[in-house]
């Protein structure tokens, strides 16, 4: 079964999807482009956004072990300015991102510091941050290169691992699913697969090996099973594109419950 990458190569990837990301800034006809994934923001907006984010993280990991974010951080991410011109705003974003990398390495992968996810399946470390941050990083950098007319998919090595990312730190929860138990299957093209279970115990996932017709796995094991490359899958669970973008095996419907659930805190 696949590694989970190594903490130097999260690092790696914050800072090639940020130098990709600020590419397409670069590239697009204006800063005031609409970004269809994100219908509220304009391309000034997803960069202030993506830039705030590096910044407040690395304010969480440099505070160590905490039970909330350190105000100063929210208060200065509340208040945030940033330059209106295109190069002063590519080399706040540049800074931004060295800010968290810098954060990240001094701390290491296991420092303790606070995060909003359970810590069921994703650590509150600044390994886990690092791990999220890779993605927050890819999909945006996705919303910005669609904004700017030339959308690409997600690099192989940032969407296998962001497959997994989203399984275990937006979905997995002690909170009981309010629906009959079942399970997910989430297959990769690239062959990788995971399961999500959901019941009264919560939602927790594992990875599975990829069903193939040697194995004689029950296929109906699942109540539905989404394929896709990686990237798609990345792409759909954070709702940019649409279920019938992927091919799904057995009761679609269920995809739908999932999307709608919201566990208690």
């Amino acid at each position: 079964m696949e590694k989970n990458l190594e903490f130097p190569d999260l690092l790696r990837l914050i800072d090639e999807r940020s130098t990709a990301f600020r590419a397409a800034v670069a590239s697009a006809p204006s800063l005031d482009a609409q970004v269809p994934t994100c219908p509220e923001w304009t391309l000034f907006d997803l960069v202030k956004h993506l830039g705030g984010g590096d910044r407040f993280w690395a304010a969480i990991v440099g505070a160590g072990p905490a039970d909330a974010p350190p105000a100063e951080a929210t208060a200065a991410r509340a208040a945030l300015e940033v330059p209106r011109e295109r190069e002063a705003l590519l080399a706040w974003l540049a800074a931004s991102t060295q800010l968290l990398l810098s954060a990240l390495r001094e701390a290491g992968p296991d420092a303790g510091c606070w995060a909003w996810w359970s810590a069921l399946q994703t650590p509150r470390t600044s390994g886990g941050v690092a791990r999220h941050r890779v993605q927050e990083s890819a999909v945006h950098t996705y919303d910005a290169q669609l904004a700017a007319g030339a959308p690409q998919p997600l690099p192989a090595e940032v969407a296998l691992d962001g497959v997994e990312e989203f399984l275990f730190t937006c979905v997995a929860t002690p909170s009981a699913w309010p629906h009959k138990p079942t399970a997910f299957d989430f297959q990769t093209a690239e062959g990788h697969s995971w399961r999500l279970t959901v019941d009264g115990d919560g939602a927790r996932s594992t990875r599975i090996p990829a069903p193939t017709a040697a194995t004689g796995e029950d296929s109906d094991a699942a109540g539905a099973s989404i394929h896709g490359t990686a990237s798609e899958l990345v792409l759909y669970l954070y709702d940019r594109i649409p279920a019938d973008s992927l091919h799904v095996d057995g009761d679609a419907g269920l995809l739908d419950l999932l999307r709608a659930w919201e566990p208690e805190e």
